[in-house]
């Protein structure tokens, strides 16, 4: 049985609907991922998506770092930091191609091999057992709808800011002074 979250002191937590409540859960996956890789990096000296990126080039040796963003559903410059910090720490090598200098490869050192091969203390260990928890169309169900919200959330932004429409105005066109019509530069 999976553990649930604590119950929230407040009576009207129940009455905040399908979308208040899913967010909540996500809020509580957020910061339980974040405490989880400061243990993990105390534990193991790599954080949580530093872990994750070992995992994957130790399943994929060779793989370029574009292809490794793509995997990981990341823009490669918001990977750039962490494999970094991992060549730095030498538990990861980047080498060109063979055949094709222009590409860079990625392998693990020997070091990293060691770290990879861990299996205590970790943020898939507890990955594992929560989804041991679950039957094989539960497991489906959540990965849809993470996959699904991952998605939405990574789509084109709202047309009007959110600032403006907290405020109960219309969003002010860019060439115009905010509270005023008067133009602030031409339209060319």
């Amino acid at each position: 049985m999976p553990r649930r979250l604590p119950p929230v002191s407040d009576p009207r937590a129940e009455d905040l609907g399908d979308v208040l409540q899913f967010m909540r859960v996500l809020w509580a996956l957020v910061h339980a991922l974040q405490r989880a890789s400061k243990r993990m990096e105390q534990h193991t000296g790599v954080t949580g998506p530093q872990r994750l990126v070992l995992r994957v080039v130790g399943l994929f040796p060779g793989v370029s770092p574009g292809h490794l963003a793509q995997l990981l559903h990341v823009h490669p410059s918001t990977l750039t930091g962490v494999l970094h910090r991992l060549v730095s720490r030498r538990l990861l090598v980047r080498t060109t191609a063979a055949g094709d200098r222009r590409r860079a490869v990625l392998t693990l050192t020997p070091a990293g091999a060691r770290l990879n091969r861990l299996r205590t203390g970790t943020v898939e260990t507890a990955v594992t057992k929560s989804l041991r928890t679950l039957g094989s169309s539960e497991r489906a169900a959540a990965q849809l709808a993470l996959a699904s919200l991952a998605a939405e959330l990574s789509g084109p932004a709202p047309r009007r800011p959110a600032a403006a429409l907290a405020r109960g105005r219309t969003a002010q066109r860019p060439w115009t002074r905010p509270g005023s019509r008067t133009r602030v530069r031409s339209e060319a």
